[in-house]
């Protein structure tokens, strides 16, 4: 009887510690995230560093076939480097049913409390591609939500491991809480879809506007 009341003290206490220690690591995350972006100079300054981005990557038709009736194209997307649009730093191909094919961002603009010259910074995530018979739910991974993009590696160097994966995590999942953003200094966090009727030939180039809109360029493919 003694041996089973004391292991039920064990079995006791370790719930308290574990319950206790998840609170802790609950409350310490968030308000490091919190911190992190209000607080983290190294990451307000390589926010200021950002680059003011007009090209963000392009697209072109490697094949364009029809099977059992249906269109299929196939693709190649690549995303540029932010600081030389003829660097590649991520290259996929994708295989659509139908060839009007839907490139997905997500658009992350940062307030001037968190840009230290006062001038506004965007990122710019790629999401998804997917075709006009799918459903966004449906499509394929461009970046995969919740890592760091290849894109802002020099962001990343800035932070430490426990710090890149808090940025990273809150960065993918702020969208749902606008309120939220306004306190973290992130002016918004936003989708923008564009989609193109893609011919093989052509190379279409993702351009952002100065107002921060995506939207694609052709030019021949030489």
């Amino acid at each position: 009887m003694k041996a089973i009341k004391y292991i039920y003290k064990i079995l006791v206490l370790v719930a308290v510690i574990g319950t206790g220690g998840f609170f802790w690591h609950h409350f310490s995350t968030n308000r490091t995230i919190d911190q992190l972006l209000n607080k983290n100079e190294e990451l307000k300054t390589a926010i200021t560093n950002l680059s003011q981005e007009d090209q963000i990557g392009y697209a072109k038709v490697l094949s364009q076939e029809t099977r059992d009736g249906q269109l299929f194209t196939k693709l190649l997307f690549v995303e540029a480097d932010p600081e030389d649009f003829t660097k590649h730093i991520l290259r996929k191909e994708y295989e659509i049913q139908g060839d009007v094919i839907h490139f997905d961002t997500l658009i992350v603009t940062f307030g001037s409390e968190l840009v230290m010259d006062g001038t506004e910074r965007a990122m710019y995530l790629w999401r998804r591609i997917y075709g006009e018979k799918q459903t966004p739910e449906q499509g394929f991974p461009i970046e995969t939500e919740g890592d760091p993009s290849p894109r802002y590696t020099q962001l990343s160097e800035k932070l430490s491991i426990e710090d890149g994966n808090l940025f990273w995590d809150e960065i993918w999942q702020l969208s749902n809480n606008p309120k939220r953003l306004e306190r973290l200094g992130i002016k918004a966090v936003y989708g923008n879809a564009v989609y193109r009727q893609l011919k093989p030939g052509l190379i279409y180039i993702f351009k952002v506007s100065s107002t921060g809109t995506l939207y694609p360029e052709i030019i021949p493919d030489l």
